[in-house]
């Protein structure tokens, strides 16, 4: 039993000892385990090494090393083994390139080790005379036309203080790599035009191209990928610390799209076939935006420019692209006139032929093209239309801040096949007023209308209202028993378009005198309720849909209203409602990315910092001072600890004092037992206690 419990309590000694000192043994391993396995991983032999000189040595010294072994296999007295042959030859060809060298001595960049494991396997079991040399060909230091738009360090700071992003390619002249990605560089370069700049850095202006690596934690600059590395700088980032680094595939096409993604913060296009351009394109855009197609025969994504002009008039018009496949060309010339790819598509208001491009196009073209199709023929009276179109009191004409009265002919109704109606006739009326214009323009001494002279000088617009998404503004303008068949929410099955025209008219003093209006309420009897600057006068149509007498009627509203002192009237019009809210895509879109934006960009720099952490030979030894120093800390607090349990104890007696006690304790047993028996120590056989009387007399 003594055993048993000797050896229980033992274990449970050990394994108390084991849980304090469980952190310094963690730290004694994982610093053995670094020492033994990971840093000799992370730091191989270089090739200085295995021609057995230091490090940095010059090009002659390296041929001259090179040399030596030479000199012994040519001589017979030693011959090398197959791969110590190959390691050899390859670090004299590498060291011997000046440009190699110095990627190598400065970056540790080694593009050319590829070559070397497949020259391995080619010759694996062959002797090493049998090798064909070199092993490597050199590159061209001829940059040619290759390179184009170089930063230096001296322009680096003024190149970054323009507006635009910066795409950076950092190249070597004597990387293969960098001269086979030049002509998609070239690429990528004219797609960004416009959009963004592009420049080259070269390893050659060291301090740049080490401001621009990455920092191992020893110090040294490297390119975790290698050559070409390309870094970003997105719109008003001015340091590295805000530069994004491309770690994806060098391809026009994977390149452009994250730059034009991370970086502009660009919308991507998507790609519809026959079947879902219908139903997931048309049918979902906005009723008011033009649809741009664009007709594509690689398949490619958008370029940035295109998906910028998409950003840029979103509010006008949607986009999408189409593969072009020969075995739908009929359907595509049926449905939009279009013959081949590539090729562009403006479809516009209902019932109008489509706009058409064939060919190639670039940015500057598309922009102007697109400025000029990104209204309807017809266009909508909207909250970021109305001020363009002139069609706003707060505002003025479309022909400039000198006119002062102006004229918007308006077609109100709910979306619906008699406003599409409706919205034809109002086109045949502007083109015939267009071309009347011209007509005119072209024989002075023939009368002409007066709205084709107003059209003609950009005092006359015709747009069309969305009564239903415009309820309070239409309502405002058409107010008459019958204004709920064409604005608000529809209540029958009767949809009754409205046109009327308005008469805006800006008057110089007039802008100046002060309004005086009614208080609001006794609390606030100071504020004024602010009114448009522009007086109005609406006038209803209430003719036929016959074309003559429309352009009749607004001839002889624009004549009276320009020769007849009509009464001002000036009110506060009700705001527009938007129609699109922000896109998700915009939000947020001026803001710097960092690298500290985006968990999944976080989790992965984390993982590429431990991964270095690892390769640092100076973790090891700061994990073993660690551990001793645990060691040393856990030991001193446990001898305290003990210490001072040992002092909290009571003192024991001495064996002195127990030997007198227990003989006493023998002496006074011994003399009880001794003594006679008392009358009061045990009670007689035949003892009893007699009674009491009640009284003492008793």
């Amino acid at each position: 039993m003594v055993r048993v419990s000797s050896g229980g309590a033992a274990s449970s000694s050990m394994a108390s000892t084991l849980k304090a000192y469980s952190i310094p043994l963690v730290l004694l391993a994982a610093a053995i385990f670094l020492q033994l396995f990971v840093i000799p991983n992370s730091f191989p032999l270089n090739h200085y090494d295995v021609l057995g000189i230091k490090r940095y040595s010059t090009v002659e010294e390296v041929a001259e090393a090179y040399e030596k072994f030479s000199s012994k296999w040519n001589s017979g007295t030693e011959v090398p083994e197959t791969i110590d042959f190959l390691k050899i030859r390859y670090a004299f060809e590498l060291l011997t390139d000046p440009l190699w060298k110095r990627d190598y001595d400065i970056f540790g960049i080694d593009e050319q080790i590829d070559v070397f494991e497949n020259v391995k396997k080619q010759f694996s079991g062959v002797s090493f005379s049998g090798i064909n040399l070199p092993l490597l060909s050199a590159a061209s230091s001829d940059p040619g036309d290759h390179v184009f738009n170089v930063i230096t360090s001296n322009d680096f700071h003024s190149v970054l203080e323009k507006t635009e992003p910066l795409l950076i390619q950092i190249y070597s002249l004597g990387s293969n790599s960098c001269r086979q990605f030049s002509n998609d560089w070239k690429r990528i370069a004219t797609f960004l035009e416009g959009v963004a700049n592009t420049g080259m850095v070269e390893l050659g202006d060291a301090r740049l191209a080490a401001y621009l690596a990455e920092k191992k934690p020893t110090g040294q600059p490297f390119f975790r990928n290698g050559l070409p590395s390309l870094v970003a700088f997105p719109s008003g980032c001015r340091t590295s610390d805000c530069l994004v680094r491309y770690e994806g595939e060098l391809s026009v096409d994977a390149v452009t799209d994250w730059f034009a993604t991370a970086i502009l913060t660009l919308p991507r296009i998507s790609y519809y076939s026959k079947e879902s351009l219908g139903q997931a394109f048309l049918a979902k855009s906005s009723p008011w935006k033009v649809k741009v197609i664009v007709f594509s025969r690689t398949g490619q994504r958008a370029t940035p420019f295109l998906r910028q002009a998409a950003k840029n008039y979103w509010a006008h018009a949607s986009f999408a692209f189409v593969l072009w496949q020969e075995e739908d060309s009929s359907v595509w010339w049926n449905t939009f006139e279009v013959e081949s790819a590539p090729a562009i598509v403006f479809l516009k208001d209902p019932g109008v032929k489509p706009v058409v491009h064939h060919g190639f196009f670039n940015n500057s073209w598309f922009v102007n093209i697109m400025e000029q199709n990104k209204q309807q023929e017809l266009p909508q009276l909207r909250s970021i239309t109305s001020m363009e179109l002139g069609c706003d009191a707060r505002g003025y004409s479309r022909a400039g801040y000198d006119t002062m009265t102006w004229y918007c002919v308006i077609l109100a109704g709910r979306l619906s096949l008699e406003l599409n109606k409706m919205r034809e006739t109002m086109r045949r009326v502007q083109q015939i007023l267009s071309s009347a214009a011209e007509l005119n323009g072209a024989d002075k001494q023939q009368p002409s209308e007066p709205s084709a002279i107003a059209l003609k000088d950009k005092r006359l617009t015709f747009t069309w209202l969305d009564g239903e998404a415009q309820k309070q503004y239409c309502f405002f303008y058409i107010h008459s028993e019958d204004s709920y068949d064409t604005c608000g929410p529809r209540r029958d099955v009767a949809d009754v378009p409205q046109l009327f025209i308005v008469r805006y008219k800006r008057n110089a003093t007039v802008d100046d005198l002060k309004v005086e209006r009614r208080p609001k309420g006794i609390w606030n009897p100071f504020q004024e309720e602010d009114v448009d600057p522009a007086s109005q006068l609406v006038a209803r149509y209430n003719g036929s849909g016959e074309i003559p007498e429309i352009i009749k009627w607004i001839s002889q509203i624009i004549k009276d209203g320009d020769s007849r002192d009509l009464p001002l009237f000036r009110t506060k019009t009700p705001q527009l409602v938007p129609e699109d809210g922000d896109p998700i895509w915009s939000k947020g879109a001026q803001s710097i990315l960092s690298t500290s934006k985006g968990l999944k960009y976080r989790i992965k720099s984390i993982i590429s910092g431990m991964n270095d952490r690892l390769g640092d030979p100076r973790i090891g030894p700061m994990l073993l001072l660690g551990s001793l120093m645990s060691f040393a800390s856990i030991w001193l607090k446990r001898s305290q600890a003990t210490h001072q349990s040992r002092l909290d104890q009571p003192s024991q007696p001495s064996n002195m004092d127990e030997d007198r006690k227990t003989r006493r304790n023998r002496k006074t047993t011994v003399s009880s037992q001794d003594r006679p028996t008392s009358i009061t120590d045990m009670e007689p056989k035949d003892a009893y206690q007699a009674p009491l009387s009640d009284s003492d007399s008793d």
